[in-house]
């Protein structure tokens, strides 16, 4: 929200493409509310793109929401100015949108830059867990930059695609939870399910039940454990 309201104030005070016309505190408005709603766009683009096209480089999801957002954009700019002249110029529609892609190509830019330079100071300063102990790099290199050197919580099979869990975020990845479970053989942690694998330092609660049970993890997910792993995980303690 800090940011929102920061970046709509600081283009209010530049008046870009005319909007200074406006006034204050219309132009404040104006430019705060299109920021709110390219953030709204981009939280929902984003994830989409890249549940979409999950191999695609970070930079690509990026470009995705920039479009998405000018596309948006450019409709509520000429919603915007047909209610300010009375009537809507449907001509200038390919400039508007040009000069909201520009702005929104611009921001999407910046966004990536600073994850993409957070990622490499993230690696840098603990080069050691880089790659955990016991996780295989057919697991590591699939997960975004950020995440590479974060500790592993869980992995849960979703159709074709795989949802990694740590405790800096967690990834949509295309890879199946067989491969990844290979992958992490030399962890602490197990398979519990046929759709799930836990680590167990995530585990905080264990619950028994009718010849299985449910794992309760420290981010307060419940994990089923299914009756044909239920009785090893019983001996290895984890009940």
């Amino acid at each position: 929200m800090a940011g929102i309201v920061a970046a709509g104030s600081f283009l209010a005070v530049l008046g870009p493409y005319g909007t200074d016309r406006f006034g204050w505190p219309l132009v404040w408005f104006y430019w705060t509310g299109l920021m709110a709603m390219s953030m709204a766009i981009a939280w929902t683009v984003g994830p989409l793109s890249r549940r979409l096209f999950p191999r695609a480089p970070d930079y690509v999801h990026y470009a995705v929401v920039a479009f998405g957002i000018s596309i948006a954009g450019t409709a509520a700019v000429l919603a915007i100015n047909g209610v300010v002249r009375g009537q809507t110029d449907w001509s200038s529609a390919p400039v508007i949108w040009l000069l909201v892609f520009i702005l929104a190509a611009f921001i999407s830019a910046m966004s990536w830059l600073l994850e993409y330079v957070r990622g490499l100071r993230a690696a840098s300063s603990l080069s050691a867990r880089a790659i955990p102990a016991g996780m295989g790099a057919a697991l590591t290199e699939k997960l975004p930059h950020r995440l590479r050197s974060a500790r592993l919580i869980s992995m849960s099979s979703e159709d074709h695609y795989l949802r990694v869990r740590t405790d800096a975020g967690e990834a949509l990845i295309l890879m199946r939870l067989s491969d990844a479970v290979a992958a992490c053989s030399a962890l602490n942690g197990a398979q519990v399910h046929r759709s799930w694998w836990v680590a167990r330092s995530a585990v905080s609660d264990a619950r028994k039940g009718d010849g299985r049970g449910t794992l309760v993890l420290e981010n307060g997910t419940e994990v089923p454990v299914s009756r044909s792993y239920y009785p090893a995980l019983r001996d290895a303690g984890w009940f």
